[in-house]
């Protein structure tokens, strides 16, 4: 992935991590700080600032095409099951952390509901603060992926607090990445 992007029009991106929107503009140089999940993480002299998979032509044909390359369409043609939601999850990222919000440890409870016209799947997740800004951003794509798996009718990601999330939470794999082992 390249390291340094200009912008090729205007973009509108989320502020990280206030969750603030902003239009960053045509011709502006970034960092990108961080790739995962089918968002990208610029960064500049301001800070830092997520962009979605829907804006990701602001940053030319060639980071959208590897951006995009890298994102979990494979895990849509399967058959619903659990693990299939949890494998899901595991594609959605913090965009501060290289670590997907599963192994962070973000997600707390995740239940299916069988409806009569699909199934509903209820998330309750936290995150690893409390007065981060990203929350609904990290919920919402959480919530999409979930909505895009075949049989999913519904789904709600609930934000909670209690038990207050902390490092221990981190999966194995997830210390592993972040060299905390």
């Amino acid at each position: 992935m390249k390291k340094e992007v200009t912008l090729v029009k205007n973009c509108i991106a989320t502020i990280i991590p206030a969750g603030d929107e902003v239009t960053l503009s045509e011709g502006a140089s970034y960092d990108i700080a961080q790739s995962l999940g089918g968002s990208v993480t610029l960064r500049d002299v301001n800070g830092m600032y997520r962009v979605g998979d829907d804006q990701l032509s602001a940053l030319g044909e060639e980071v959208e095409k590897e951006v995009l390359s890298g994102k979990d369409v494979e895990l849509h043609n399967q058959p619903f099951s659990e693990g299939l939601v949890w494998d899901s999850l595991r594609g959605c990222y913090d965009p501060e952390i290289p670590v997907n919000i599963v192994d962070l440890g973000l997600i707390y409870d995740m239940r299916v509901f069988e409806e009569e016209q699909g199934k509903r799947v209820s998330v309750k997740m936290t995150l690893t603060a409390q007065g981060c800004g990203m929350g609904p951003v990290i919920a919402d794509d959480a919530k999409q992926r979930i909505l895009s798996i075949p049989d999913v009718e519904s789904a709600e990601v609930e934000i909670v607090w209690d038990p207050v999330w902390n490092p221990r939470m981190i999966s194995e794999e997830g210390k592993k990445i972040l060299g905390l082992e």
